[in-house]
């Protein structure tokens, strides 16, 4: 044989890895799911997808396995660029093996990986396997472990994106879970560590596959997905946003565009989007729409622990994170879900130099035996921690309401917050004065002839004495008082002031936070 006819055999080979079996693919596309090349072509540029131990077979013996040795082993490896910057991936082949894990499986995923934080680029993995591979018995398990070891190892050191665009069951779930985002497909990807089979088993409750694991239950009630989409195009889509409003790496800063909204833009709308009733609900998503560029923002875990918006979004083309109460939720108390999925994205946008905005209007922790039986009390330290702990520029909004441990909580000058503003309709108080009026002036309110009318003049006396809108700023608890129009432009100069800023940490192996 001559190199030419090497060569061509070499090309043959490729066109068939690449071709994979006709019958497999149609099955793929019965259940309304596209081929592993499909969708690593959705993801990356056009042509860019160079690809790594693409010949890579298996080499286990025993139940029919030295029989069937097909290439790449159930699993596509490589980098490619999106938006024009270096992304790696591994994907899942469910034509093969039902994308099960072996040990050549596992090998090629590690050693991506291991490439992806040498070169200091993000991470998606798109996951749709049936776990490990039984017939290669313990090895394949032990594939597992190597795998969440390299994403601790990366955790705030490369952003890592975890896709379910199948199903992912047992210990394989563990891993998407130690990603910084998990995207869901509906009604085709499903994730779960015990399957409805096992579940009628142990206890005899009957539930369905999506109604377990599914895309929604995980996105609303788990909080295991920060995102659903209805089809895999949507989905690829929203994963290569992301990916543009995060840096390569911790070393990085996160990519700038150039803005076509004016920075000093006045916001004349916000004069009526809150109401000056601290009773009254209102949509923040609304504030944060007139406030970032062109109105867009990508909002993580949108549909769980809603009284809580975290959002990546744009300020005069740099990339900030919002951590924002939603008054129309729960009258944006913060519980256990809202506080630990706040402390998540603080940690996040620290990890990768993101700036923070913290927009604050919160009555405080939610009330309750539950609450507290639960532990609200370790679970609001994670945000506090978070907050505590976070060396990125750090800017607090307090539009209206700001009581009690809530308002410590929410960045407030007094755990680090670099500016605080306040709007001229802030209440930064202990608690609300009906409360308040009542703890203090519990005996002359049951001492009156008219009790109710007292208590009404001695909340109105608090009000004027402690919590008029520049109480705070005459102590110093908030930086300035400012026009709600001019809250754009004045965040735009606060986060260009403190983009050099240089805060160290002391010097320690890690902290230890409550979990």
């Amino acid at each position: 044989m001559t190199m030419h006819d090497r060569v061509g055999e070499l090309a043959q080979i490729r066109h068939e890895v690449l071709q994979g079996v006709d019958t497999a693919t149609r099955a793929q596309h019965a259940k309304g799911k596209l081929t592993v090349r499909e969708r690593l072509a959705l993801l990356f540029d056009e042509g860019s997808f160079t690809e790594t131990e693409q010949l890579r077979r298996h080499r286990a013996t025993g139940f029919g396995l030295e029989a069937k040795r097909p290439h790449t082993d159930g699993v596509v490896t490589g980098w490619g660029t999106v938006e024009g910057r270096t992304v790696f991936a591994f994907a899942h082949d469910f034509r093969i093996f039902g994308g099960a894990l072996g040990e050549a499986h596992a090998a090629k995923i590690h050693k991506l990986m291991d490439l992806a934080i040498a070169a200091g680029a993000p991470l998606v993995s798109l996951n749709d396997g049936a776990g490990a591979r039984i017939q290669e018995g313990v090895s394949a398990l032990a594939g597992y472990g190597g795998i969440f070891q390299r994403n601790t190892r990366a955790s705030g050191v490369i952003p890592q994106i975890s896709v379910m665009l199948g199903p992912c069951a047992g210990g394989a779930a563990y891993s998407p879970a130690l990603t910084d985002f998990v995207f869901m497909v509906r009604d085709t990807s499903q994730m779960f560590i015990t399957g409805p089979d096992v579940v009628r088993a142990v206890t005899g409750e009957e539930i369905t596959q999506n109604g377990l694991g599914g895309a929604d239950v995980h996105a609303e009630t788990s909080g295991v997905a920060h995102f659903a989409y209805d089809d895999e195009e949507t989905c690829l889509a929203e994963v290569r946003y992301l990916l543009s409003l995060l840096p390569s790496n911790n070393r990085a800063l996160p990519p700038v565009v150039r803005p076509e909204d004016p920075a000093d833009r006045r916001c004349e709308r916000l004069l009526e989007l809150v109401p000056l009733d601290g009773s009254r609900p209102y949509d923040m998503r609304e504030v944060i729409s007139e406030l970032v560029d062109e109105g867009e923002y990508m909002e993580v875990h949108e549909r769980w622990a809603a009284n809580v918006i975290t959002a990546l979004t744009r300020l005069d083309g740099q990339v900030v994170g919002i951590v924002a109460n939603q008054p129309q939720s729960f009258a944006g108390v913060l519980d256990i879900h809202a506080s630990e999925k706040a402390a998540r994205f603080v940690q996040l946008c620290d990890a990768f130099n993101i700036p923070l905005v913290t927009l604050v209007d919160v009555p405080g922790f939610l009330p309750g035996v539950d609450q507290e039986h639960r532990g609200i009390i370790r679970h609001g330290a994670k945000l506090l921690y978070a907050y505590c702990n976070a060396t990125v520029p750090r800017v607090q909004v307090i539009l209206r309401k700001a009581y009690g441990g809530a308002y410590i909580v929410m960045d407030s000058l007094s755990i680090g917050a670099d500016l605080s503003l306040a709007w001229p309709a802030n209440e930064i108080a202990v608690m609300g004065a009906e409360g308040a009026a009542n703890v203090v002036f519990r005996r002359r309110i049951q001492a009156a002839d008219d009790p109710e009318a007292t208590r009404r003049q001695l909340v109105k006396e608090y009000k004027s004495e402690l919590m008029h809108p520049y109480y705070a700023a005459e102590r110093g608890l908030v930086d300035d008082v400012i026009d709600p129009a001019d809250t754009r432009s004045a965040l735009v100069r606060a986060l260009a002031m403190l983009r050099s800023k240089n805060a160290a940490l002391p010097s320690r192996k890690h902290g230890n936070p409550p979990v």
